[in-house]
């Protein structure tokens, strides 16, 4: 009777085991293609281990060279409040923030177009343009 207990618990343990180390190795390689700047591979990785914010400064580093300013700091930021004491970490925010305040800057000059006196239609009854039949 008591090996009837102990086979399912050592079956399930097993598994368990062997569940764990899949992972574990998934994790490796998902990490370590989110370093060759693989923005899937960065979210999966992420997905196995969620509370390292190492994981979420690379997805950072990824989307901020794809551009994606928005995203990049959006993870910064999430590292941040789990490791407020990251290596380069404010850095980083501070250098995504100047570039996207840097892009909202308006132009003081009006826009060439408007300068343009081709681009500009002028309408008068005194000359037109064209006749029209």
């Amino acid at each position: 009777m008591m090996l009837r207990t102990w086979l399912p618990l050592t079956t399930l343990l097993l598994i368990g085991t062997a569940w764990s180390a899949d992972s574990s190795a998934a994790l490796q390689q998902d990490t370590a293609r989110c370093q060759a700047g693989n923005i899937d591979a960065c979210y999966d990785a992420i997905r196995w281990n969620p509370r390292d914010p190492a994981l979420l400064v690379g997805l950072g580093d990824v989307l901020a060279r794809a551009g994606r300013s928005v995203d990049a700091l959006r993870n910064y930021r999430r590292a941040a409040v789990m490791a407020p004491n990251f290596p380069g970490l404010t850095a980083k925010i501070n250098l995504v923030e100047a570039r996207m305040s840097a892009k909202r800057v308006p132009s003081s000059a009006p826009s060439s177009a408007a300068n343009n006196k081709s681009v500009v239609k002028q309408f008068s009854n005194v000359e037109p343009e064209s006749q029209s039949h």
